[in-house]
């Protein structure tokens, strides 16, 4: 087991952030190694959602390792910086649907690798913000961009620029998670979660996904040429025809993503 986790349960990507000793924090190491599982999850047919999370007890991700920041000149901190974006945004543009599980500490980078995500579920009483300012800096992976997308421009400004730290229960009020469960039942809750999207069409899914996010870029009208186009994509797939035979024979589906 390296610095990621990667395992299949069913059609369910897990992907863990294993630095536990180091708060899950992201090296240049871990990064490479995460947009490797990435680019493997992206092709494989048989990961249909994928959960993000952090190994041992106390942390999600508190982002940049700053203890190896440290000894990195400027330029191998833009070099850092320029790779935690591209591998977030490879997170950002996954086709699966995909959920960060926050056990623990979400700070800085960490913060951001949760943004990048579709959904967000924390522990109860789970800390997390965007604190880069608190450093001196500001969020460089998607934070200043995903998070007023995400809850406006006033409450981003907000949380960006007094660098606060939010619990989980707040957080929800400001829209900034999905939902707050019980610390111990975060993995099972995430997975209940997955399953009610993979009892639907695996490409319905995706195109689904594909539609909001890329309508959300574009005007109106664009937008619902967008949401055209992907509907087509599901028309002479073999599984919208199951959805049509099992409808009629009152059971359930077989989807096979075909």
């Amino acid at each position: 087991m390296g610095n990621i986790d990667f395992q299949l349960e069913g059609h369910t990507a897990i992907v863990t952030l294993n630095r536990p000793d180091a708060f899950n924090a992201f090296n240049y190491e871990t990064l490479g190694e995460l947009q490797q599982i990435i680019e493997k999850i992206r092709s494989n047919r048989e990961a249909r959602v994928v959960i993000f999370t952090g190994a041992g007890e106390k942390a999600f991700s508190v982002g940049a390792d700053l203890k190896e920041r440290r000894t990195l000149s400027d330029e191998d901190v833009k070099r850092n910086i320029y790779k935690i974006g591209e591998v977030f945004t490879m997170v950002d543009q996954l086709p699966q649907p995909t959920i960060a599980a926050i056990n623990g500490f979400a700070f800085g980078g960490g913060m951001e690798l949760a943004l990048a995500c579709d959904f967000r579920v924390a522990a109860a009483g789970t800390q997390m913000g965007l604190t880069e300012t608190s450093l001196a800096i500001i969020p460089g992976a998607g934070g200043t961009q995903r998070l007023p997308r995400l809850i406006g421009q006033a409450k981003a400004l907000e949380l960006i620029l007094t660098a606060r730290r939010l619990k989980a229960e707040e957080a929800l009020e400001y829209g900034l998670v999905t939902a707050v469960v019980k610390k111990e039942s975060l993995l099972d809750e995430c997975m209940k979660f997955a399953e009610m999207m993979l009892a639907n069409g695996p490409v319905a899914l995706q195109q689904a996904k594909y539609a909001v996010k890329q309508g959300m870029n574009a005007d109106l009208q664009t937008g619902l040429q967008i949401e055209r186009k992907a509907y087509e994509v599901t028309i002479p797939t073999e599984d919208r025809l199951e959805a049509l035979a099992a409808f009629s024979e009152k059971r359930k589906p077989t989807f096979k993503g075909n």
